[in-house]
């Protein structure tokens, strides 16, 4: 499912990256061709060093890899030559991973949050770095392909600078706005309701306490009773024979 769901994820991403100039042209091409670039780079370079550091690959962690490949593209994706896109994902497979597998787990404050998805790392981290390397790997003709205005990464020299410093600027920015933006939001919604499930409802499953269950199998969630559903249960023979018999039927 993890698997599927990353996929599906993967394919839309191309989507929207290439949809952005509104049109087929140069731009998107090279915005779905990075896209892939990247997000493949840095899945493997994530699986890389998980089989390094633990001795084995991870389904998850090469899934984290390819988010944290996707998210960093985005700022620059129809922005940056080929060659640049493989730099991104070599940088967004290894930055988001060191940030998540050592800074997280030795910086106390980090593991105040709650944090299940590592949306920290793999959006926050991997999306300031891909700002900040759009500045450093921006192409001016391709620029000039999407903007009137002569842009250049860090690179090409001229004024590359300037751009990387005004990455990092309005990077700053949009994480001060969401900090103080998403702040009030919580703060109103906790006067109405709590922002969080009390411990016993959290170990009973969020989607359970609200009479639902994800992905459920006969009817009872993800509960699995040998003696029940079992293949030498009686109910499992008696359904091979009810089967059995609508077949002959």
């Amino acid at each position: 499912m993890t698997l599927a769901g990353a996929g599906l994820l993967w394919m839309g991403w191309a989507g929207f990256n290439g949809g952005d100039p509104y049109t087929a042209n140069i731009d998107s091409s090279m915005a779905v061709l990075n896209t892939n670039i990247c997000a493949a780079t840095s899945l493997l370079v994530w699986t890389w060093l998980d089989v390094i550091f633990f001795g084995k690959p991870s389904v998850i962690g090469a899934v984290q890899g390819m988010i944290t490949g996707l998210v960093c593209i985005t700022p620059g994706a129809g922005l940056v030559q080929g060659w640049a896109a493989i730099i991104m994902g070599v940088l967004s497979g290894s930055i988001p991973w060191f940030t998540m597998m050592v800074i997280h787990k030795r910086w106390t404050l980090l593991q105040k949050v709650d944090d299940t998805l590592g949306v920290v790392h793999t959006h926050a981290v991997a999306g300031y770095l891909g700002g900040i390397l759009t500045g450093i790997f921006a192409e001016p003709e391709l620029c000039s392909l999407f903007l009137a205005v002569t842009t250049r990464g860090g690179v090409y020299g001229g004024s590359g600078g300037v751009q990387v410093l005004k990455q990092l600027a309005g990077g700053a920015f949009i994480i001060g706005w969401n900090i103080v933006a998403t702040s009030i939001i919580c703060v109103v919604i906790g006067r109405v309701i709590s922002l969080r499930m009390s411990d016993e409802q959290l170990m009973i499953g969020d989607d359970a306490v609200h009479g639902e269950e994800a992905y459920a199998l006969w009817g009872d969630g993800e509960k699995y009773d040998g003696t029940k559903h079992g293949l030498d249960s009686d109910d499992t023979r008696h359904g091979r024979q009810a089967s059995g018999a609508t077949h002959m039927l």
